[in-house]
């Protein structure tokens, strides 16, 4: 905390400040007639970030806040020769702000500590054979790069050839990941095998770890709202305390108390009035909680989502890569040569795993004879398309006739992809997943929390059931488009729940969109991302479950806070009502509670409660 104070302005003015005020007060002691001026010094640095807050608010935005009630009352207790109780007001204001301002940069540094997973430079691969170092800014989609063993990838690309990849940073797995030629690698992972090319396939700002990066920083400037609302009654509250001191000195006034006397049970009015306590309630604990989840792998874009996490009543979890690994083995197939070319050559098209694992699954087939004029078109929610040429899950042939019999080549608890032409079925392929085995866990964690998990997937019936059976989760539905998931999630919705959906690609975003928590995998697609409100960047439902625990944990300490606050508040201006109350007192009180609020909402930054 000391070191954070020395490496910032407004730390080093507290510092100075607070160096002014204790020599006042022992000059004050030896009874030496500059402690006041002393004092006065005190005052200057330790208020000057508060009357500059101040000023900026009210003269520019229009608002009043907390920080012109305390220098005000700073002020007002230099007029009636209390400067000792005015410095000391501002130095455990100054205080409370700074620690709040350290709250802010735990959450700020677990982007930073996100950011520096990453490589800012890279060694390009020139057309001459050359390697030169340069900056991942300056990298273009098309250029090569060379990875060293044992080196982090600067960016995503695609690799030349097979190697091994520890992308622990992203899925958490610390086994390596095999990438087959031409898979695309991520940027963060580490090779641990052979040096490699790899050819870049975005720009360093689109990358996974840039999106997530860019994600927990917007993350700050999203409040609760609850954070909201204490922002919107601040300026209001700190307008009714301002008419009420004026108020009560002149009430007290005309029942006999002199002036001064009036007016300092006035100043301790406008000091234990300030909603200072309160409005530290929840924005530090918020924070407190995103930096948490950040270091947990749970990446939150702002409080409000945190806050809608706490209410879920009903979480829709998509099947593949997100409750299986999406690692997909194509254990059986069907089709004519020619049809295997084109099909290879039409998932190079797809980012889905399933189309990486049939390209996988033939690594030595030749494409020369493939007609590339024809462009591949995605059909949403069905598959692909190239001319006449389908390829796609079960459920978009249903007007297909099948010559060769390849509905009944199709075996239960398999992944199945089908290869239709003019309206005829002419091959398939079965593929197989694997569960993740830390799925079960999340879901009867969140089943025992009084969630209900439901399972929505494109996938065939019998591969939604087993699934479903070996996770646990007793309600699922099947062969479903994006716009089905869109209506489950509408329905839910409709009965006044609120509902949670997690996914990890394309056909997930407009489902994800529409619920009250979006929820993607870090490895899955960027609009996925792009339209979630969480991201769980190493692939765990643990951590998820984990993340609700801790929302949880959060709206406790917030009611806390804020109970607590408003119960100091109405004791100190009850206390000053009777004249059981000074200003020395009041201060200590008064701001002591506001350190209170932040170090306990600094509690989440912990592992526990």
């Amino acid at each position: 905390m000391f070191r954070y104070l020395l490496t910032n302005r407004q730390g080093r003015f507290l510092l100075i400040g607070t160096v002014f005020l204790i020599a006042g007060f022992l000059l004050m002691v030896t009874g030496s007639p500059l402690s006041p001026y002393i004092f006065y010094l005190a005052i200057f640095f330790l208020g000057f970030y508060a009357a500059k807050a101040a000023v900026v608010d009210t003269v520019q935005n229009k608002e009043l806040n907390v920080d012109l009630l305390m220098i005000l009352s700073a002020l007002g207790a230099s007029l009636i020769q209390f400067e000792s109780e005015g410095a000391m007001l501002l130095f455990i204001f100054a205080a409370a702000e700074a620690l709040e301002e350290f709250a802010m940069g735990k959450s700020t540094k677990a982007i930073e500590e996100l950011m520096a997973q990453v490589p800012t430079t890279a060694q390009l691969l020139q057309a001459n054979g050359d390697v030169i170092e340069v900056s991942t800014d300056q990298l273009v989609v098309g250029d090569q790069v060379v990875v060293a063993r044992g080196a982090q990838l600067p960016i995503d690309g695609y690799v030349d050839r097979q190697v091994l990849v520890n992308e622990a940073a992203l899925t958490g797995e610390s086994v390596p990941a095999e990438k087959a030629t031409n898979e695309e690698a991520f940027a963060g992972t580490i090779n641990e095998g052979n040096a490699f090319h790899l050819t870049v396939s975005k720009l360093s700002s689109e990358t996974i770890f840039s999106n997530i990066i860019r994600m927990v920083d917007e993350a700050q400037n999203r409040p609760s709202q609850i954070s909201k609302f204490i922002d919107r009654f601040e300026s209001k509250y700190v307008l009714t305390v301002l008419l009420a001191v004026p108020v009560f000195i002149a009430i007290l006034y005309y029942q006999n108390y002199t002036f001064a006397e009036a007016f300092y049970r006035g100043m301790i009015l406008l000091t234990v009035s300030s909603p200072c306590a309160l409005v530290a309630s929840a924005t530090p604990a918020t924070l407190s909680a995103i930096s948490h989840g950040a270091k947990n792998g749970v990446l939150f874009k702002g409080g409000a989502a945190m806050e809608e996490l706490s209410r879920m009543d009903v979480l829709f979890s998509d099947k593949t890569g997100t409750l299986t690994h999406g690692d997909f083995e194509v254990v059986a197939h069907e089709a004519d040569e020619a049809v295997i070319q084109e099909v290879v050559y039409m998932e190079q098209f797809s980012s889905h795993p399933i189309a990486q694992a049939i390209i996988n699954a033939f690594p030595n087939i030749q494409l020369d004879q493939v007609n590339r004029d024809e462009n591949v078109e995605e059909v949403s929610g069905k598959g692909l398309r190239k001319g006449d040429l389908l390829v796609g899950k079960p459920a978009a042939f249903a007007n297909f006739t099948d010559p060769f019999n390849m509905r009944q080549k199709i075996q239960p608890g398999y992944t199945s992809v089908f290869v239709g032409r003019q309206l005829e079925i002419i091959g398939y392929f079965n593929l197989a997943d694997q569960v993740r085995a830390e799925s079960k866990q999340a879901i009867e964690a969140f089943k025992a929390s009084g969630v209900d998990v439901v399972l929505l997937t494109g996938d065939n019936y019998e591969v939604a059931a087993k699934v479903a059976r070996e996770v646990g989760i007793e309600h699922f539905h099947a062969d479903l488009s994006p716009e089905d998931k869109i209506k489950f999630v509408q329905e839910s919705q409709a009965k006044g729940l609120s509902v949670g959906m997690i996914g990890d690609g394309i056909n997930d975003a407009p489902a994800l969109a529409n619920a009250e928590i979006g929820i993607a995998m870090g490895s899955g697609s960027s609009i996925a991302m792009e339209s979630s409100e969480v991201v769980i960047v190493q692939n765990d439902l643990n951590k998820l479950y984990d993340s609700y625990d801790l929302s949880h944990r959060l709206n406790r300490i917030i009611l806390q806070n804020v109970i607590f606050s408003v119960g100091v508040i109405v004791a100190l201006i009850a206390l000053n009502i009777i004249g059981w109350l000074d200003l020395p007192l009041g201060v200590v009180f008064h701001e002591g509670s506001t350190i209170l609020v932040i170090l306990n909402g600094l509690r989440l930054l912990k592992r526990k409660d």
